[in-house]
Order: structure tokens, then sequence, then C-alpha cells
């Protein structure tokens, strides 16, 4: 089996967890540093601020906009649950609009109708590895006088127009173990805010800046240099990890080209895609709907994931939530019906990727 996604570590990263460990100190310390440092440069902020996980660092985003009980967040309905869960658990109201075929992120426009006189947040999510249409959000937001935060958990290394994603306002970013870089679980908060940086400092450490003074109400959001020492080698070669995935992403798209039914991703002027996932969607002129197509694709040898099966909110526990404010949505609405994302991971070979274009081709002829 091709797998969907694979994990591998190698000397370096073995090599700097044995260091922290007998170093005896494995709590957050210098390698957390090490990796925000390195994070801030390669990906073009002037902060980074590490915590324990993706939906952490969505979570004391929000806590730091000093969102109300009412406040309203704009938001994509095409995402995984943190982004909600984070929205909510921060005390605020989720709002969705719509998303676009061409990128499966949030449409401007719908973002533009949503705006009301709560609204305090545009919540973009860079799905897949490719970066929301940030040109009218920033527009949007500056006329409204909103604030940007940026959901890049698959998208480290992103840009649109020659900006890394994070640097459009607050940035989060995930390092979950199946991201391009990972640490196992961790996050990463982007800000060229001085004072923002700050507080998410003080924040992640029960509010502390020196030990046992106390200057906010905090939690415990802290990454180990464990986690940290994971990271840091995979940053080092970040460029050459997602210049693989480009390479593999173009393979795909040229072998699955003018396939019935099958629409391959695109990367859209202007943007440069990190190709988190390969996602393609399954029409209706496919001759297989397409959790048949999924299932022939698993006969074949080939993983697949469906990211994501539902909108966000269109289960029990959310559409009766007091919290969400569910849209009429039509193109997320559809697209739920008929992604499929296909291998595209940095440790392919060039028979992995035949492979799979020849399964997806011989399912597309049935």
């Amino acid at each position: 089996m091709i797998p969907i996604t694979t994990v591998h570590f190698g000397a370096e990263e073995e090599a700097l967890v044995l260091e922290v460990l007998r170093s005896g100190a494995i709590a957050q310390g210098p390698k957390v540093r090490q990796l925000e440092d390195g994070f801030a440069r390669a990906f073009g902020s002037k902060h980074a601020i590490a915590v324990n996980n993706g939906t952490t660092a969505l979570v004391a985003a929000m806590q730091v906009l000093d969102l109300q009980p009412g406040d309203e967040v704009i938001t994509s309905p095409f995402t995984f649950v943190a982004t909600l869960n984070a929205i909510l658990e921060a005390g605020a109201t989720a709002v969705f609009a719509d998303i676009r075929t061409e990128d499966f992120n949030i449409d401007p426009s719908s973002v533009a109708a949503q705006v009301t006189d709560r609204t305090k947040v545009i919540l973009p999510v860079h799905l897949y590895g490719q970066m929301a249409d940030m040109d009218p959000l920033v527009q949007l937001a500056g006329e409204r006088g909103l604030r940007l935060l940026e959901d890049a958990a698959q998208s480290q290394g992103a840009t649109y127009n020659g900006r890394f994603a994070g640097t459009f306002g607050l940035g989060t970013f995930s390092l979950y173990a199946t991201k391009n870089m990972t640490t196992g679980e961790g996050g990463i908060i982007t800000t060229d805010d001085d004072v923002l940086a700050d507080r998410l400092s003080l924040l992640r450490n029960q509010g502390m800046r020196a030990r046992y003074v106390y200057e906010m109400a905090g939690n415990n959001y802290r990454l180990t240099d464990l986690q940290a020492a994971l990271g840091i080698p995979q940053l080092a070669r970040y460029d050459q990890t997602v210049a693989r995935r480009r390479h593999n992403a173009g393979r795909l798209i040229e072998g699955l080209s003018g396939v019935n039914g099958v629409v391959a991703p695109q990367v859209l002027p202007g943007r440069g895609h990190v190709w988190h996932q390969f996602t393609v969607r399954i029409t209706a002129d496919s001759p297989v709907a397409r959790d048949e197509f999924v299932r022939r694709l698993g006969e074949l040898g080939i993983g697949s994931g469906i990211y994501y099966p539902k909108l966000v909110f269109d289960y029990d526990a959310y559409r009766s939530h007091s919290g969400v404010r569910v849209s009429d949505v039509p193109v997320a609405a559809q697209v739920v019906t008929e992604v499929v994302s296909l291998p595209v991971h940095a440790g392919l070979s060039e028979r992995d990727l035949d492979e799979i274009i020849d399964a997806v081709r011989s399912i597309a002829r049935a």
C-alpha cells in the first residue's frame, strides 16, 4: 500500500533529541527558542511563539485579540474542526462564508456579505498548502476595522504574491504528526506586533514573566525541548521537502490531465503551494461516485483520504450550538461530496507516482 502520508526522522533528529535527553532539561528551553528563531527567519515574521499544538495556537491568538461574548469570527466551513473549536473556546461566535473550487479557500465576496457590526475577526484557512486570496481580505479588514487571523496549519512556507503565510496578521501553524514539518504535536504563532508577541509569550507560561510573578491570567501552552529537537533539523531542510512535494504534485497533475470526472488541483497565479495535500474532485462526470472511487483506490494499493467529509458545522454537536451561526454555503456543500486526497508526500518514488496515476486512470475508465 502506498500510504497517504509518511513520517520520517533521520540522524539529525535522533542526535538532537539525544542531546536534549542527556542534558536533563527537557521542558521549554533553548531548543524551543532555536526553533522559534529559525521559523521566524525562514517564513518572514518578526516573532514566532511556539505552543503545544495547532489548536492552542488558534485559541491563544484569539485570546490576545480580546474577543468578547457575541463577537463574531468569519471563517471557512470547509476545514478541520479545530478551527471551529478554537473560536468557541475563545467565547466568540463562528460565522461561515462560502469557498471557491479553484483553491478550496474562503471566497472574499462571501466574507464581505457576512460582515456585521459584531464582526471582529476574519479567519481564512489556507487549506491543503495553498493560501487564500489575501488582497481583498486585507482590504476588507482595513475598511471595516477587522483583525486578520490566518489558520495556516497546513501551509508552512506557502506564499501569496511573495509574502509568506502568517505575515498578513496573526498567523497560526500546526506541527502535528502528518504536517510537512512535524514535532508530533506542536504549534507556532507568528506576528510582527511586539505587544502581541509579548502577551502570547506570557499567556503560554501561566502569565509569568519571572517565576511566580504573574502579569496576566495565563495557561500552560508550552512546547518541550524534546519536541523542538525534532523540528529544528526539518526546518533546515524544509526547502528540499517542499521541492520534492512540488515535483510530485507536478507529476500527478500532468498524469491526471484529461481524466474523465477527475479535476486535479491547481496552483493559482501569485501563489506558492507547499502541497500538504493533493486533493482532486470526483465530479458527476466520473463513472464511479467519490466513495466508490476511494474503495477502488484501496483495492489497488493506493492510500487516500477525504479531508473533509462534512462541513465543519454539519454535526449535531455544532448545529444546535449557540456559538455557531449556520450559513448557506452551496459551493462548500458540493465540494465535501467530491474531494479525495492522493499521496503527494516527499517519500514517494517515481514508481509510486506512476502507480497512483495508473490507478486513478483505470478507475476513471470503469
